[in-house]
């Protein structure tokens, strides 16, 4: 017999501890009572929908877990999850495709919360030419794709500085989250054959971590933004982010804007 959710209350714990928050903590910021906010977690007491959805904002819980503390609370979900081909979706659609082609010469990629590729512009073909096919496979994941040997790992000119960097990252994502995707890609990453270096090992040109991949055209340096929804309403929507790469000196900029040129 499959086990059903788990309590709410142990569920409430567990974001509070990931949190860091002592109960007091959480019943300060949530304007209700330690006593309260103790007796959800020990099961004594069911939070009412609207206290639940005050202590899950305070939390910062993910649209997607808020609804499985609704489930574990026997209470009705507050958010739909629509795919991105959903009519509902074309708003969100066409914000991406224009952010996406407005970046061009220069790329950038949409990916979910797992870190699968959802769309791309133009300029991200020509830098995975000659990658392993397998790795282009839908679904492409691109923490994948950057890191693993037969990806684009070889061609990375600061492999250590950009996999220490990516790793730190994903690590704050899966810790923030909950994910245990995340946590078993990181793991996964983690794993692969790199190069005896740390972040720390290397010298910063700038006051971010640069991506130095090694071209035809040369070696390019990109810096890069994440662009995510403000006000989102749909999981879909909450997940999704775009991924933009910027020309960290002249030369790239040069360089790409070339690529462009002639695959025009």
């Amino acid at each position: 017999m499959p086990a059903g959710p788990p309590p709410v209350g142990h569920l409430l714990r567990d974001w509070r501890r990931r949190r860091h928050l002592t109960q007091l903590e959480l019943a300060e910021l949530a304007d209700t009572s330690t006593r309260h906010v103790s007796f959800i977690e020990t099961g004594r007491s069911l939070p009412s929908r609207t206290m639940l959805m005050r202590l899950a904002d305070r939390l910062d819980v993910p649209l997607r877990e808020r609804n499985a503390l609704m489930a574990s609370a026997g209470l009705a979900a507050v958010y739909r999850e629509r795919p991105l081909d959903d009519p509902a979706m074309a708003t969100v659609r066409t914000a991406v495709e224009l952010v996406l082609a407005g970046h061009e010469p220069y790329p950038a990629l949409a990916v979910d919360r797992h870190w699968t590729m959802l769309a791309a512009n133009r300029a991200i073909a020509p830098l995975l030419a000659g990658i392993a096919p397998a790795l282009l496979a839908p679904p492409v994941n691109v923490l994948r794709l950057s890191l693993h040997p037969d990806g684009l790992a070889p061609r990375i000119a600061n492999l250590g500085q950009w996999r220490a960097h990516i790793l730190l990252r994903l690590r704050h994502q899966a810790a923030a989250t909950g994910d245990p995707v995340l946590q078993s890609l990181h793991d996964e990453i983690a794993a692969y054959p790199h190069p005896d270096v740390s972040i720390g090992d290397e010298p910063l040109a700038s006051v971010v971590v640069p991506l130095q991949l090694r071209t035809p055209a040369g070696v390019l340096s990109f810096v890069s933004t994440t662009t995510v929804f403000g006000t989102p309403m749909d999981i879909t929507v909450s997940e999704l982010a775009i991924e933009s790469f910027f020309p960290a000196d002249a030369a790239t900029g040069a360089a790409l804007r070339a690529m462009a040129e002639a695959g025009a």
